[in-house]
């Protein structure tokens, strides 16, 4: 299987994020976006892929989401100014659910820019300091100040206004600490891929 195809996975889940992020979910106490449940994996992908291809092939990756993002936002706001067919009743629902992105997609490209830039510099910076060993060193530490930089700003810029301040800061806390939970987590999964891939690279390249 091709590392284009993990690439694909990452343009994806971003761009479902953008809009799984207007619903707010409740997990264990915890107040976060249910754009949870994927957009932590963009990081570990954005990891995998500067480890088997390098940091200029992770930037790339990173400017085609931002790039595709864009694409997305306005294909729905275009599909909100067209005029309903008049037995089409469900217009405000369209609204309701898919009024807020774009908010939430600015929010996102903010967020998603600098945290992803951060991530992809902090990970190769560890890899330098490590000389390439210790893989799970620098797939957390980059990780884990990326993703409090993602929390921060992009909970801060989609919802404030819209609900609490002090619910604003529950949410950003609570999305950085899950964030964290899933960063320490996924660090096997990191190790697989990047044998997987890895091996694949290698066979390639001896073909």
């Amino acid at each position: 299987m091709n590392i284009q195809l993990l690439k694909y996975f990452f343009i994806s889940s971003l761009l479902l994020s953008n809009i799984l992020a207007s619903k707010i979910i409740v997990v264990g106490g915890f107040l976060l976006p249910a754009a949870i449940i994927l957009y932590p994996l963009t990081f570990l992908i954005t990891d995998v892929v500067g480890e088997i291809e390098g940091k200029k092939s992770a930037r790339g990756l990173v400017v085609a989401g931002f790039v595709m993002s864009l694409f997305m936002v306005a294909a729905l706001v275009v599909a909100r100014w067209l005029p309903p067919a008049p037995f089409w009743g469900h217009q405000e629902a369209y609204v309701a659910i898919l009024g807020a992105t774009p908010r939430i997609v600015i929010a996102s490209m903010i967020a998603y820019l600098v945290s992803q830039t951060h991530d992809v510099w902090a990970f190769h910076w560890w890899r330098q300091k490590t000389e390439g060993r210790h893989l799970w060193i620098r797939n957390i530490a980059s990780t884990v100040i990326s993703q409090g930089i993602d929390s921060v700003l992009f909970i801060t810029i989609a919802f404030g206004g819209l609900y609490s301040w002090p619910a604003v800061a529950v949410m950003a806390g609570s999305q950085y600490l899950v964030k964290v939970g899933i960063a320490l987590l996924d660090t096997p999964l990191c190790y697989l891929l990047v044998r997987y891939y890895g091996n694949n690279r290698k066979q390639v390249q001896g073909t």
